[in-house]
């Protein structure tokens, strides 16, 4: 019997509480968590909590984005940005697997980006971050397979979030252009997909999903 419970990081953003919201009209209990709600990158915090809330799924969503061209990054901002977009996940990844494994059974989501394949100028930090959960997937994968555990990574797209409010005007037409289907996607839609993923496909694991439509 699976658990029902999902720990969502970054489970207060646009996505993430798009992702909450779905799996609770599905009577799944979500601990959705805020900045405020746990230190992710902090591994004794880390570690305690999970300790006291196993979970069945795990959603990797948060994230920060600070642009900008490399020769300009500060150190501090580069460790910022992959220490939230990859240590943060990385480290609440292996607190939850070590509860899975106790138990046979547990899917984990990351939430990597299309800049992980193709940056857009001054994304050096973002997608080099990004680019490393889509390795970090296809390792967990593998090694915890035989304990029947599920690693995917999901490439949500441009999505109309908080979080990509700051893009101005120009850019964003220009993303947009790039939409075969002239559209972005939408964060009910990644909720959907995920969701579908951890109930509908059950035998599906090490995979990377681009969700968009940007060949």
């Amino acid at each position: 019997m699976g658990l029902k419970r999902a720990i969502i990081t970054g489970g207060t953003g646009g996505l993430g509480s798009a992702i909450a919201r779905k799996l609770k009209e599905e009577e799944w209990e979500v601990l959705a968590l805020g900045s405020d709600d746990l230190n992710l990158t902090d591994p004794g915090a880390v570690g305690d909590f999970f300790r006291r809330n196993p979970c069945e799924l795990l959603i990797c969503v948060a994230g920060l984005v600070r642009d900008e061209i490399i020769f300009r990054m500060s150190e501090r901002s580069w460790d910022e940005v992959f220490c939230i977009n990859y240590t943060a996940a990385r480290l609440t990844a292996f607190a939850a697997l070590q509860r899975m494994m106790e138990r046979g059974t547990g899917h984990i989501v990351f939430i990597s980006s299309h800049a992980a394949i193709h940056p857009a100028p001054g994304q050096a930090a973002y997608a080099s971050a990004k680019a490393a959960l889509l390795g970090l997937t296809k390792d967990l994968a593998g090694e915890y397979g035989s304990s029947g555990i599920r690693i995917n990574a999901v490439l949500p797209g441009f999505l109309e979030t908080p979080m990509t409010q700051g893009i101005e005007g120009s850019r964003r037409e220009e993303v947009l252009k790039a939409h075969a289907l002239g559209k972005f996607n939408t964060t009910a839609a990644v909720a959907g997909f995920i969701w579908f993923l951890h109930e509908h496909l059950p035998f599906t694991s090490g995979q990377v999903f681009q969700l968009d439509s940007r060949p």
